[in-house]
């Protein structure tokens, strides 16, 4: 009976060796593919967008600072022209002016929902904003085209389709990415910032303006660089109303404009792999995933100088 005992525990340890050792490999095989699949995408978008400069020889400085796109314009007729700035400034532009309509909102809601209507603003708002991320970005283009862009021709100007329904557009659809962060910010401070402002007199107002919001700052502004990563790599919805107009630097809000995204969407079906138009949107791809890559070491730098976790 002993002997059937000791034989019935040393089956049980010997599962248990085996099931933790399978679910750490299984783990450790997973966390390996993600890796690799991240530096195969990175190497093969590198190499494809360099093939611009390195095989087809076109300048990067005339790839930076020229507005001219046409890249199967024929030599004869001075081409080809492979000038991304108009794509450039088209993206920082929508993607800035989303974000000054969107951060002052998001931060707004997020106090109310953590300070102002802490119990029911939680239940009932958070749930709301957090369905805005997933709704598709083609609805968000559709309803921006349909309601949107008709509103900015017929009482504001211009044809409508124009950096300002581009920008609105993408400020709604930033809005729930930034907010949920700053909620998060702010839920993440200790009580006792809000109990020592209160014990030495200051109101709720001070106490918000003057403790909350300092020390949740760098969280926020993580929230802000996260909602415009999203912004410059938005394509469908902004590309629906934004008129995409190549060659024309949009001088003013009314303007259509056109964004890096929009290009390598619209054009990335009519181009033939290895030639300069194809290797000029993997330019302009890699151009995005550096900027990614550099809006994410910002938010590793920010985030290891918050005060309060």
């Amino acid at each position: 009976m002993c002997n059937e005992r000791q034989v019935d525990k040393l089956k049980s340890s010997n599962s248990k060796r085996i099931n933790e050792l399978l679910g750490k490999t299984v783990t450790t095989i997973c966390g390996l593919l993600v890796i690799a699949i991240v530096i195969m995408i990175v190497i093969f978008i590198t190499y494809k967008g360099l093939s611009t400069f390195l095989v087809n020889h076109i300048s990067p400085i005339e790839f930076f600072i020229s507005s001219s796109w046409n890249p199967e314009l024929p030599p004869s007729d001075g081409g080809p022209k492979v000038g991304a700035f108009v794509f450039i400034y088209g993206s920082v532009l929508v993607s800035t002016l989303a974000l000054i309509i969107s951060a002052p909102l998001s931060a707004g809601t997020a106090i109310f929902i953590t300070e102002i209507a802490p119990k029911w603003g939680q239940k009932v708002l958070q749930p709301i904003i957090e369905l805005f991320v997933g709704i598709p970005s083609v609805v968000y283009g559709w309803v921006g085209l349909s309601v949107l862009v008709p509103f900015i021709r017929n009482n504001i100007g211009g044809y409508g389709m124009s950096v300002l329904a581009g920008s609105i557009v993408l400020s709604i659809m930033i809005f729930p990415t930034i907010t949920s962060v700053m909620v998060d910010s702010l839920k993440a401070l200790p009580f006792d910032l809000n109990e020592a402002s209160y014990a030495l007199g200051a109101t709720r107002w001070q106490t918000i303006a003057r403790v909350l919001l300092p020390a949740a700052l760098p969280g926020m502004l993580t929230g802000i660089i996260l909602g415009l990563a999203r912004g410059l790599g938005e394509a469908l919805a902004v590309q629906m109303v934004i008129g995409n107009t190549p060659g024309k630097i949009p001088t003013s809000i009314l303007d259509p404009a056109h964004t890096m995204t929009s290009i390598i969407t619209m054009d990335m079906g009519n181009t033939v792999m290895g030639t300069l138009a194809n290797n000029a949107l993997w330019s302009i791809a890699l151009l995005l995933m550096i900027i990614s890559l550099i809006f994410i070491i910002l938010i590793r730098v920010i985030g290891k100088r918050r005060v309060y976790r």
